[in-house]
């Protein structure tokens, strides 16, 4: 992970690279960074998350992707992976460029120690001023915690939280209910 910042780059220096490389980088304010690794615990998460999304939602139209595919921000000129794209509708990718995404109707970042502070700070700033996005679920991977920000009729964002294996993951604007023991199913946390 030794790349940070080399050098103030343009969007299309960043999406060469980016493209072109092994390792995946996010591009935020013009500077390119190396992507985590993640824990067991993340991909837990993650995979129970996109198995009962995926299946909620089949016939819906809408569709879930992971955490290999790009999201373009339109007034910051950044790009981000997101652990769990959901879009609705058809998907919109800029001209000559399959591996982004525009149109993003919900976005879910598994927060690490790592990341934590990026992805409720910097990376959240950005995806709100996404014109698409109904819903920015950030999901703990190291307690049973979730915070979902979602966009209301009036264009206001809302911010709810659900704790323990009792509570809830709602995703209001898919009218979708995920429990938490089904999202923190096998992951085991460090007594630390």
């Amino acid at each position: 992970m030794g790349l940070r910042a080399y050098k103030s780059l343009t969007a299309a220096e960043y999406l060469q690279i980016d493209d072109e490389s092994a390792e995946k980088y996010e591009f935020l304010n013009g500077e390119i960074v190396a992507m985590a690794g993640t824990s067991i615990n993340h991909n837990f998460i993650f995979m129970n998350l996109a198995w009962h999304l995926r299946n909620s939602l089949s016939e819906s139209g809408c569709n879930v992707l992971g955490a290999d595919i790009r999201v373009a921000t339109p007034f910051f000129n950044s790009y981000m992976y997101p652990d769990v794209i959901i879009v609705c509708g058809e998907l919109e990718r800029p001209e000559n460029d399959n591996n982004t995404l525009m149109n993003p109707s919900v976005l879910i970042e598994i927060l690490s120690p790592s990341t934590r502070d990026k992805d409720m700070g910097e990376k959240l700033l950005k995806y709100l001023q996404i014109p698409s996005l109904q819903e920015y679920i950030l999901v703990d991977s190291a307690a049973t915690w979730c915070k979902m920000i979602s966009r209301n009729t009036n264009d206001n964002w809302k911010i709810t939280e659900s704790t323990g294996l009792s509570g809830t993951l709602q995703i209001e604007s898919l009218h979708l209910s995920v429990p938490l023991a089904d999202v923190y199913r096998n992951v085991v946390f460090d007594d630390k």
